[in-house]
């Protein structure tokens, strides 16, 4: 007997379903995902939640400043001839989506103005979070040459509201130009903190930090500490790759030593417990080795602190072009971490 609520023009509201069928009969088998695919950090809870409209779900308090969303765009170049275009273009994408920016490192821009042009883009960002960069041995020297009002000097031409101070020993050791230390970076970034005024965030470049860094770090009055943890971008292989040979024979190993994401968040909430009332750094950014929205995602539902997530080269690989492109890169990162948070729950 026929079913007298089908007609031959069920698909009259639907004009788009004949071709989507056999798009579904061509890739059937295209498309199956073996057990050993599976992504086994979440649940899936497709009952729970209607569709996220947008971004709404995400906007957080987070450096003293509201995000649209818990995200951070590093930059990780100045003074080149593309830097003017990949910072403008991250600046813009943080001013549209209300996220937080870090500049590469602005070393040069202590000895002259000639590439100020290339970082000075408070006017794309609008309010949000921007962090000027220094390395430890920069300001190691400033210290030692009691010229450490540049910092300030720095931070008012860009109209940053921070410092962040990266700390590479391993990348200083392999770079072919590379500094050396002279202090410990920490006395070196506690100096800093008694003698100016002004909002620091301390990272790595690449390998992450062990238990004896995070819990000294912890113990000061940092606005955030950003992992920079291994997985990502490693700017010590980066300078190895840039060595001799017999450079890269010594030393090649140096570059698988760190720290992971997951490492420093089991090390960060064991330390957190510890200090209790001495833990007064308090706001994490998660970065090194985060993909996509869904590392992201998982690794600050892990963590014990108020966190956002960090990426450079994701991002840094979308903006070197048109804007058009980064845009749209952008905008479906956060639309795919809106998702995520409407469907997924963290397993223990």
């Amino acid at each position: 007997m026929a079913n007298p609520n089908f007609s031959e023009n069920e698909n009259i509201n639907d004009p788009s379903a004949s071709h989507r069928k056999s798009d579904h009969i061509d890739l059937a088998f295209s498309s199956r995902v073996g057990a050993d695919k599976i992504d086994d950090r979440f649940y899936y809870e497709p009952i729970m939640s209607n569709h996220p409209i947008g971004i709404e779900n995400l906007g957080l308090n987070f450096l003293g400043k509201n995000l649209a969303a818990p995200l951070w765009i590093s930059s990780m170049t100045g003074g080149t001839n593309k830097a003017a275009t990949i910072n403008k273009n991250l600046a813009t994408a943080c001013g549209e989506f209300k996220l937080g920016m870090g500049l590469g490192s602005c070393r040069q821009l202590l000895a002259s103005d000639e590439y100020l042009g290339d970082f000075q883009v408070r006017k794309y960002l609008g309010d949000q979070p921007l962090y000027a960069n220094l390395g430890i041995a920069q300001l190691e020297k400033l210290i030692d040459d009691n010229q450490v009002t540049k910092v300030a000097l720095l931070l008012d031409k860009l109209e940053a509201d921070g410092l962040i101070i990266h700390v590479n020993p391993m990348q200083e050791w392999l770079q072919p130009e590379g500094d050396r230390f002279k202090y410990a970076p920490i006395d070196t970034i506690k100096r800093i903190l008694e003698t100016i005024d002004v909002k620091i965030i301390v990272k790595e470049v690449g390998q992450g930090m062990g238990p004896q860094s995070l819990k000294a770090l912890l113990s000061l009055s940092l606005e955030a500490i950003d992992f920079a943890a291994s997985g990502g971008t490693n700017f010590a292989l980066l300078e190895l790759l840039r060595s001799s040979e017999i450079q890269n024979e010594n030393y090649q190993n140096l570059t698988k030593i760190g720290h992971n994401p997951m490492d420093m968040i089991k090390i960060v909430n064991e330390l957190v417990k510890e200090l209790g009332d001495n833990c007064l750094c308090r706001q994490i950014i998660i970065s090194g080795g985060v993909s996509d929205f869904l590392d992201g995602y998982y690794y600050m539902q892990k963590l014990l602190l108020p966190s956002i997530y960090g990426q450079a080269s994701g991002f840094l690989k979308h903006a070197t072009g048109s804007y058009a492109t980064l845009q749209e890169f952008t905008e479906k990162q956060l639309l795919g971490l809106s998702l995520a948070k409407a469907y997924l729950t963290v397993k223990e």
